[in-house]
């Protein structure tokens, strides 16, 4: 049982193959990671999964249905979230509210005048949730802007759950961390991973982040696929490690 395939996806920019015919499959429940040296097309990838750029050739499939051609915004109707390398949050606004805006767009309530009390509640509810599973309930009444980095992503993947994904993707989630940041992203993750059930794919190029988290690996470069495999299976591999990890991984 497969929830995300991806059958020959193919991106190209002018003359610039940036994905090249790269297959996928992720199982329900699966933590899968991407890695590759820098402008192997990790991110693009990403975006053609999530629906930032239409490919050029090849098919995604969502739990069977065909997603290509969808949209980024029907995408997370399908079950998709993201979050991003750069955090994207409101600084200007307390974590609760941020987590909020998610959860009344995800219920389609966001542009609505207004919501009736058994709305409101659930809204409450789904972000009282998201705010458990972040461990960032003592933070919810802080604005974002004044909370650590780390404390900023995890406040990101808590909008992230509060659209009720099926599937979740993390573009670098320890991207500028220090050491116990890092600790404590990476703590989220497996949490989420092992203890919720989650399926997740995440690109990353902190490779203990990567072989501590993942059930999968999948190795990039220049665009077309290296390598796939265990952490084990991937360490060992001599192409990966000429390519990307160096002889000590």
């Amino acid at each position: 049982m497969t929830l995300l395939e991806v059958h020959g996806v193919t991106k190209t920019f002018g003359s610039l193959v940036a994905v090249n015919n790269v297959d996928l499959t992720v199982a329900p429940g699966e933590l899968r990671a991407i890695i590759g040296p820098n402008g192997a097309g990790k991110t693009t990838f990403f975006n053609l999964i999530t629906g930032f750029f239409p490919p050029s050739s090849g098919q995604i499939m969502l739990d069977g249905k065909d997603i290509t051609r969808a949209t980024a915004v029907q995408r997370i109707g399908m079950g998709m979230a993201r979050t991003f390398q750069i955090t994207q949050i409101f600084p200007e606004l307390t974590t609760r509210e941020n987590i909020q805006i998610a959860a009344e767009t995800a219920m389609g309530l966001r542009l609505r005048p207004w919501i009736g009390r058994a709305e409101r509640a659930a809204v409450a509810e789904r972000v009282d949730e998201s705010l458990v599973a972040s461990r960032l309930t003592e933070q919810a009444n802080r604005l974002v802007g004044e909370l650590s980095h780390g404390d900023q992503r995890s406040a990101e993947i808590a909008m992230a759950l509060a659209l009720k994904p099926r599937i979740l993707l993390l573009d670098e989630p320890t991207a500028g961390m220090g050491e116990q940041e890092t600790f404590q992203v990476a703590g989220l993750i497996r949490r989420l991973h092992k203890h919720t059930g989650y399926t997740i794919m995440l690109v990353e190029h902190d490779m203990r982040v990567v072989f501590n988290l993942a059930d999968r690996i999948m190795v990039l470069t220049e665009g077309t696929l290296l390598a796939e495999g265990t952490p084990q299976e991937i360490s060992e591999n001599p192409a990966v490690q000429a390519a990307y990890l160096g002889t000590a991984a």
